[in-house]
C-alpha cells in the first residue's frame, strides 16, 4: 500500500509591475524608501513587486531638452501603477518642470480623479486648537484633467507695453458630472456620508455656475449623501475653525490644490501628506505620490520625511485591491509617527529619512506573514 503524501497548498503570488519615477529633490530620497517599504512587504507575504525605474526630470532635461521622452507614456502604460516623487528644480522654470513630467502623466492617462485624504496622525502635534483628531478626518476630491489647469492660453507682444497673456480655465460638463459622481460615491462609502461642494460662483459666473448647478443634478443620485456648498475663500476659514463639519470635499483643479495644502498643514505638516492621481475606470495606471514638493534645501541630507510616500504607498495598495497589505502599511506609519523619537524635522523632531523608513519597515516584517487578495 503506498504511502500517503499530503501536499501543501499551492500558493500563488500575485505580481504589480511598479514604475519609480523619483523626479527631482528629494524626491530621489523617498520613492527608494517607499521601494523598500514594497519590498518588505513583498517578504512578509505571496505579493511580489517588479519595478522599473524612470530617471525622467530636472536631470533628463538637461541631458535631453525634455523633462521626459516624447513615447514616456507608452513606456509606463503597461505598469500597474506608477509611484512618483516630485517634480521641480530651482533652475528650470517650474511650468517647464510641471507640465513636461507631472502633468504630461497625468493628463495622458486621464486620471482626472485626485484624492488627497488628511487626519491627524497618532503622535501628531497638529497645530490647531480644541481639534481632536476625529475633528480633521477628511478627504479632499480634485479635479485633476481641466478647470485653472487645462493649459489653454498664451502670450503675446513679449517685452513690449502691451504684452498680454491669458489662461483659460475649461470645464466640461463631462469633466464635471464625472468628478461630482465620484466624490459622491466617495463621500457615500465613508461613515458620514457627507459632501461639501467648493465653488466660487459668486465671482466666476459661467463656469462655476454649471459646477454648482451639475453638483445639483448629481446630488439627486445620492439621496443619502448629506452635502452643502462652500465658496472657496470661505472655505479656508470654515478649515480652521470648523473642521468637524468637513468630511468629503470636491472642488476645482486649482482650488482643491491649495486647499488641499492648507490641509495637510493643518494635520501637522506637508511632509505626510499622500495623493492619489486616479483614473477610476483603469483603461491606464494610476500614480501616487507625495505632495511636498522637491524641498531642494533639504535634498541629499536624508531630512525628508517619507511619511507621505509610504501613505500614497498604500493608497496604491488599496487601489490596487490589496486592502489588508494597505493597512498594513497604515499600521507602521502610525506606529511610526506615534514616537516623537522618530519625528522628522518638519515635525519637529531629529530623525532621518533612513531612520523612519527603517522602522516602518521593521513594524511590517515584525507583524507576521500577510496573504494577498484572491
Amino acid at each position: 500500500m503506498g504511502a500517503i503524501v499530503q501536499r501543501a497548498p499551492q500558493v500563488t503570488v500575485k505580481t504589480y509591475r511598479i514604475a519609480l519615477i523619483p523626479g527631482d529633490g528629494i524626491g530621489k530620497e523617498v520613492v527608494p524608501a517607499g521601494r523598500q517599504v514594497l519590498q518588505t512587504l513583498a517578504a512578509a507575504s505571496d505579493l511580489r513587486f517588479e519595478f522599473e525605474d524612470f530617471p525622467w526630470g530636472g536631470d533628463y532635461y538637461r541631458a535631453h531638452g525634455v523633462m521626459m521622452p516624447d513615447d514616456g507614456l507608452d513606456a509606463l502604460r503597461d505598469k500597474d501603477a506608477i509611484l512618483f516623487g516630485s517634480a521641480g528644480d530651482p533652475h528650470i522654470p517650474d511650468h517647464i518642470t510641471l507640465w513636461g513630467l507631472r502633468l504630461k502623466i497625468c493628463q495622458g492617462f486621464d486620471q482626472y480623479a485626485n484624492v488627497r485624504p488628511t487626519r491627524i496622525l497618532p503622535g501628531i502635534d497638529a497645530p490647531l486648537k480644541r481639534c481632536r483628531p476625529e475633528d480633521l478626518n477628511w478627504v479632499i476630491v480634485r479635479e485633476n484633467s481641466e478647470g485653472e489647469y487645462s493649459g489653454i492660453g498664451g502670450r503675446v507682444h513679449q517685452g513690449h507695453p502691451i504684452e498680454a497673456a491669458t489662461d483659460v480655465s475649461i470645464m466640461t460638463r463631462a469633466g464635471v458630472e464625472r468628478i461630482m459622481r465620484f466624490a459622491f460615491r466617495l463621500a457615500q462609502s465613508r461613515p458620514r456620508k457627507r459632501l461639501t461642494v467648493v465653488t466660487k460662483s459668486n465671482a466666476q459666473r459661467h463656469a462655476m455656475v454649471m459646477w454648482d448647478q451639475i453638483a445639483v443634478e448629481v446630488a439627486r443620485e445620492f439621496p443619502d449623501v448629506t452635502w452643502d456648498k462652500e465658496l472657496v475663500d470661505a472655505m479656508t476659514a470654515r478649515m480652521v475653525n470648523k473642521p468637524s463639519t468637513l468630511d468629503t470635499i470636491v472642488a476645482t483643479n486649482l482650488h482643491a490644490d491649495i486647499l488641499s495644502d492648507l490641509a495637510a498643514a493643518l494635520a501637522g505638516s506637508l511632509g505626510i501628506a499622500p495623493t492619489a492621481n486616479l483614473d477610476p475606470q483603469r483603461r491606464y495606471p494610476s500614480m501616487f505620490e507625495p505632495i511636498h514638493g522637491s524641498a531642494f534645501d533639504i535634498m541629499g541630507q536624508g531630512l525628508a520625511n517619507p511619511i507621505g510616500t509610504f501613505w500614497s504607498v498604500a493608497m496604491m495598495l488599496e487601489h490596487l485591491g490589496e486592502a489588508a497589505a494597505a493597512q498594513r502599511v497604515m499600521q507602521a506609519i502610525e506606529r511610526v509617527t506615534a514616537d516623537a523619537r522618530l519625528h522628522t524635522r518638519d515635525l519637529g523632531g531629529r530623525a532621518t529619512t533612513a531612520d523612519v523608513t527603517r522602522a516602518v519597515c521593521e513594524f511590517i516584517a515584525a507583524a507576521g506573514p500577510l496573504r494577498a487578495a484572491a
